[in-house]
């Protein structure tokens, strides 16, 4: 059965001020799992001991493209002792992105590394990756086509295919055997267009529909993840814990 797990950039600012606090409310709230987006300085060790006290299992890590270029053997290292074997390029910042060859070729080589270390590479997507082309393409196909399933696995973040204004779920069905983790996300777009992240059920992306997808996908995990959060980010994640539940209760097959 599907899991539910929380991506800690979410919480971020909790997550500075009271790491160990914060993760224990997290586990209260229901949430089985955790991404890592950084450490806040705990160690290893702090890091499996918290996870061994709430109960939440170490789902993947957001590690920059640089470091795991630079120090792939520290962070492959460091995750295996928490018992995470997922390491997650998480994004690609503006002036790498008109050297997408060079890109997919490091993904290549991490994935290479990664596999040899019994680890797996997964590649998660913004917008840019479906709106910026590589010979004719999105360049989120591109990787995928490029870089073969055994060196990089799929973190579909759904509400960014959506937002680039492609459907989720055709990209969900297209991936289906490389899919790992996916991503709900829910927006609404400002005045200007721009997007404006909110809780599960509380924007325009039919998120009910793509966790249908994911699951039907055999998807291991479903992650909930909210950029900015206007209510304060416990407070909405315990607003997509209760949608989450509500849609278990419908009949989504899945473990809150």
């Amino acid at each position: 059965m599907t899991k539910v797990g929380l991506q800690l950039y979410t919480v971020r600012e909790h997550l500075e001020q009271d790491f160990e606090g914060t993760l224990r409310k997290i586990a209260g709230l229901g949430y089985q799992g955790v991404e890592f987006a950084g450490y806040y300085g705990r160690t290893k060790e702090e890091v499996r001991s918290l996870l061994e006290e709430t109960g939440l299992a170490a789902i993947g890590t957001h590690t920059s493209l640089d470091r795991l270029k630079n120090h792939l053997q520290e962070e492959i290292e460091f995750n295996k002792f928490i018992g995470n074997r997922n390491l997650v390029i998480p994004y690609v910042i503006e002036e790498d992105r008109s050297r997408w060859p060079e890109i997919i070729a490091d993904i290549r080589n991490i994935g290479e590394a990664c596999a040899a270390e019994d680890m797996v590479l997964l590649y998660h997507n913004h917008d840019f990756e479906l709106t910026q082309k590589l010979e004719d393409r999105p360049v989120l196909d591109a990787i995928y086509e490029q870089v073969p399933a055994s060196l990089v696995q799929v973190e579909l973040d759904s509400c960014w295919v959506h937002y680039a204004g492609y459907d989720p779920v055709e990209y969900v069905r297209k991936y289906t055997s490389r899919l790992l983790l996916l991503h709900l996300k829910d927006v609404k777009r400002r005045e200007d267009g721009s997007p404006e992240t909110v809780e599960l059920g509380a924007g325009e992306v039919d998120v009910k529909r793509i966790a249908d997808a994911g699951i039907a996908a055999g998807v291991k995990w479903l992650i909930v993840e909210q950029d900015f959060s206007a209510k304060g980010a416990l407070d909405s994640i315990s607003i997509s814990m209760d949608w989450l539940k509500a849609y278990q209760t419908g009949g989504g097959n899945i473990h809150v």
